[in-house]
């Protein structure tokens, strides 16, 4: 039986400016109707991002078969190469010679705000990349283009192929009957409790209703873990602790990446919360979503002391 997990989302990159003063000493309320500021910002990086990307990285962490579902653009070659270069498959990555890959440029200033902009470039026609005819085990359909979610999820659908609907920043595109049709075709549903608490309020359902009807909901909650919701009832799973908490951006992802690996591998859900929850610790300890590299021994150590779950990962 196949193993791959076709990981359909975005994939992007991520242009991180740091600026070493405050917004607010340089936005004035009084002057905002005719706004024009520039910030000097000394300290730039650009990371490997996407939802699509950043669960197929951590996924391969784990020595899964991730398959990232997902369209670039011209610039995206050097992204390809280090996806193919760590033994990802890349082959349902759509490339448009006519578009850009989709970026983020985000600035932060010293407290910690930031102001983004988000271009979606070559997303925008995630929908025509069709996964017809593919096999996998299971896969997930992460934030993306609306038409591209849904064109994903319903190629899933119709395959009989089991996934995981994680709604993530997509959330402001999704209304009430959205979220119930997308529901009605997928088997798990993962959320923070933000986003948990928006799908309750847009539904009118509870997230133990929903659980009824589908295989699992799980939801994470930060420092406080995660909440397992089945027919059965809700099960909660204390969180890893950390040593220090770097950067939680793409943490939802990896914790994603533990829960599909689980998911392939017949471990109960129980057992694969734990290990989203230990890739979630990996990846809060380190800059940017794909840049942490704990090795599978140092997982299944972690697994093995936080919750007593042994693991055999692949060497």
């Amino acid at each position: 039986m196949s193993k791959e997990v076709l990981v359909c989302g975005s994939i992007a990159f991520d242009t991180i400016a740091v600026f070493e003063g405050r917004f607010r000493d340089h936005i004035l309320a009084d002057n905002i109707r005719s706004l024009s500021v520039s910030f000097f910002v000394p300290t730039l990086r650009k990371e490997y991002g996407g939802c699509a990307g950043n669960i197929a990285y951590s996924m391969k962490l784990l020595g899964g078969h991730p398959v990232p579902v997902g369209t670039v653009g011209q610039d995206a070659d050097d992204y390809l190469q280090r996806m193919r270069d760590m033994g990802i498959d890349t082959r349902m990555i759509r490339v448009l010679a006519d578009a850009y890959t989709p970026q983020c440029y985000i600035t932060t200033d010293q407290d910690g705000n930031q102001i983004a902009s988000f271009h979606p470039g070559a997303m925008l026609r995630s929908a025509e990349n069709d996964l017809t005819g593919q096999k996998a085990a299971w896969g997930i359909v992460s934030p993306d283009s609306k038409d591209g979610m849904f064109a994903h999820a319903e190629r899933l659908h119709a395959a009989g192929i089991p996934f995981v609907f994680d709604l993530g920043q997509a959330m402001p595109l999704f209304q009430g009957e959205d979220l119930r049709r997308m529901l009605g075709m997928a088997s798990i549903l993962t959320a923070n409790d933000y986003e948990a608490s928006i799908i309750v309020d847009r539904t009118g359902e509870s997230l133990e209703s929903i659980a009824a009807g589908l295989k699992a909901v799980v939801v994470t909650r930060g420092g406080e873990g995660a909440s397992l919701y089945t027919a059965s009832g809700r099960a909660d799973i204390a969180p890893v602790p950390v040593s220090a908490v770097v950067d939680p951006t793409g943490c939802g992802d990896a914790h994603r990446a533990g829960l599909l690996y689980g998911l392939v591998n017949d471990w109960s859900l129980h057992d694969a919360c734990c290990l989203a929850n230990v890739m979630g610790g990996f990846k809060i300890g380190s800059q940017g979503s794909q840049n942490h590299r704990p090795s599978r021994a140092d997982i299944a150590a972690a697994l093995q002391a936080h919750y007593g779950v042994k693991a055999n990962f692949p060497a």
